[in-house]
């Protein structure tokens, strides 16, 4: 096969977005574009499980190669998709101290993704959680210490790929020391060399030790690694001298997403290139990292905004050989191998109910009283909604991509507990009453910061300090990183739920419950 004959599609994996009101009809003519071009996989970002299952079967009868089709389940199948079991955070699950745990999920998370045919788990995150600023990882690690890290990661990764589903280590080097998000810049991580590679890359070796089919490349710069200054991304020195060659990894090498600005921003402007590109990057941007990154070691590229551009730079570089044919063929034989061991054969288990059971289960064992003792629950209890992801300058979540979570769910959970509770706006009521404050806010992309904002902070100040005035007990259930308790002193008593997804907020309710 001569290089102009190359299926370069099949070194992408664009993204297919559910919406609410639509489902998966606004992404047909990508999807039929994407198809047409021959890619070698997609990524699905929400969506009920009826018709994902629908849309990936018909994607892999349609695909001229088998398919990649990835999902973010960080928290389980339930992350993304409605009617599959969400599951806590993996900080939450991490910090049980049961590896049993780890794995179960992990089990559960690739049997749901299974049977709607999802082959691929862009999961476990091997970062660490060593600095409480980062504002993109925070509970998506499994912690800071870089033994147990490697110890549960290689239990996920194990589970996972047992039940035939490719796991993905990320983000390569390790994106635990970022102050920065890389949807919007480059991070840099001026760590040295040593402690890189006694702690961040421990994680990722434990990941290779356990036979991880996949790893995500991080759009961060690490100088004492890579002085150029180049991203993991698009650094030959990081992905074929340290990840291939000494740290022996055989695996797919996979980017981020491809539209993301930390990238976009680490490669020199196009000529003639327009600045205006979707999702915050020119096509001709995406282009030209495309090459780079394949060039320095990518064998798939994940979210391109535009696969017939990114497809047509790719070309371009292979005819003119700036990009080397011999290292794209490499790359296709890497998709190809593990599209091949996903290939659904019959044998793989199915979730029973017992395993279904698990994200509750899982849910109430993490949520803890994280400062004060919670009173008992008196009268009509007041769930007052104070939500850090709607406060100013936070992006409006993005409903597509994952299961509609109302802020509203932990009152209609107290009801279903059997409490009698109502979702208010205001800290003002009965005297003797209970109030709880409902705290939101979690890491994200784009949000820009880890912690709550300062007008988070006086929202539930002024809350509890309402309540005091009524001589009502109030309770702040924190639907975040248990750290962020420390920014809210004024609160008596605060209960740590990890995130604001249903099932946490569920276990939440049920926890209050029993304090009737």
């Amino acid at each position: 096969m001569n290089g102009a004959s190359l299926p370069l599609a099949q070194l992408l994996a664009p993204a297919v977005r559910w919406d609410p009101a639509r489902g998966y009809d606004l992404q047909r003519p990508l999807i039929d574009r994407a198809l047409a071009a021959g890619v070698g996989g997609f990524i699905l970002a929400g969506g009920e499980t009826e018709a994902v299952r629908a849309l990936t079967k018909d994607l892999q009868r349609r695909s001229r190669t088998p398919l990649l089709i990835a999902a973010d389940m960080e928290r389980g199948a339930g992350q993304q998709f409605a009617g599959a079991t969400g599951l806590p955070p993996l900080a939450a699950i991490a910090s049980l101290g049961d590896p049993e745990a780890v794995r179960r999920a992990a089990r559960l998370t690739a049997r749901e993704a299974r049977t709607v045919g999802v082959n691929w788990d862009l999961a476990p995150v091997c970062d660490l959680d060593v600095l409480p600023e980062n504002p993109v990882v925070g509970t998506r690690s499994l912690g800071a210490d870089a033994a147990l890290v490697a110890d549960l990661a290689g239990e996920w990764i194990d589970a996972c790929q047992s039940e035939g589903v490719l796991a993905c280590a990320k983000h390569f080097p390790g994106h635990g020391r970022t102050a920065a998000d890389s949807h919007d810049e480059l991070p840099v991580v001026a760590t040295d060399a040593e402690t890189l590679f006694a702690q961040d890359l421990a994680p990722f070796r434990a990941a290779i030790e356990s036979g991880v089919g996949s790893m995500m490349t991080a759009h961060v710069a690490y100088p004492a690694l890579d002085p150029s200054g180049l991203p993991a991304t698009l650094s030959r020195e990081m992905l074929q001298w340290l990840l291939r060659q000494r740290m022996r990894y055989e695996g797919l090498v996979v980017s981020d997403a491809l539209s993301m600005k930390g990238l976009l921003r680490a490669v020199p402007a196009p000529q003639g290139g327009s600045q205006g590109g979707s999702q915050g990057g020119s096509t001709g941007a995406e282009g030209a990292a495309a090459v780079r990154a394949v060039q320095a070691g990518c064998d798939m590229l994940l979210a391109p905004s535009d696969v017939d551009a990114t497809v047509a730079a790719l070309d371009q570089a292979l005819r003119s050989r700036m990009l080397d044919a011999e290292r794209v063929q490499q790359a296709l034989r890497r998709r190809l191998k593990w599209a091949q061991w996903v290939s659904p054969p019959n044998e793989y288990r199915r979730p029973s109910m017992t395993d279904t059971g698990l994200g509750a289960q899982l849910a109430d064992r993490v949520v803890r009283a994280e400062r004060g003792a919670v009173a008992a629950l008196r009268g009509v209890v007041d769930v007052l909604t104070v939500d850090d992801d709607a406060a100013p300058g936070a992006p409006a979540p993005d409903e597509r991509a994952r299961p509609a979570s109302t802020r509203r769910q932990l009152a209609d959970a107290l009801r279903i507990a059997g409490v009698q509770a109502r979702a208010v706006d205001s800290a003002e009521g009965a005297s003797g009453s209970t109030l709880v404050i409902a705290l939101f806010g979690e890491c994200g992309p784009s949000k820009g910061r880890a912690g709550h904002s300062a007008e988070t902070r006086a929202a539930v100040s002024a809350a509890c300090a309402a309540a005091a005035r009524s001589a009502r007990d109030a309770v702040v259930v924190l639907f975040g990183h248990p750290r962020l308790a420390a920014a809210i002193p004024d609160a008596p008593s605060v209960v740590c739920a990890w995130s604001g997804d249903r099932v946490m907020q569920d276990a939440a309710a049920r926890w209050l419950a029993r304090r009737k």
